[in-house]
């Protein structure tokens, strides 16, 4: 009998067009929850289409911070996302998920709502 155990990947990206405020910095706040909740659905339904999709378990929106330097014009997003894995499966594909993550959100542009930087997107495993 196989084991499989639960793996966790860290996903960070940037939203162009999602004004980082104070509300970002305060989990109780109903603009904290509201994005949360919207980011981890949207990771989740991409991540489901994606070849880790079979074993994915989904996402959890861990922070928001403003964009690079102090840019309050856009909002990081990091997001911790979870599968199962089998002893005898290979490592976490971190390059062939972040092409297909990629190919999903239109080159890093788009994700449901939200505008990305295209260059903002990191997939650790």
């Amino acid at each position: 009998m196989t084991v499989a155990t639960l793996e966790r990947f860290t996903i960070n990206f940037t939203i162009t067009n999602l004004p980082y405020t104070s509300d970002l910095e305060n989990p109780d706040s109903a603009k904290y929850n509201a994005t949360q909740r919207v980011t981890a659905t949207l990771l989740d339904r991409l991540l489901k289409e994606s070849s880790i999709g079979p074993t994915f378990q989904g996402c959890v929106t861990t922070d928001f911070r403003y964009g690079p330097g102090s840019d309050r014009d856009q909002t990081r997003v990091d997001a911790v996302c979870t599968y199962s894995k089998e002893a005898s499966a290979e490592p976490l594909d971190r390059v062939g998920l972040y092409h297909q993550v990629s190919n999903k959100t239109r080159g890093i542009t788009q994700l449901g709502p939200y505008s990305l930087d295209k260059d903002s997107l990191y997939v650790n495993g």
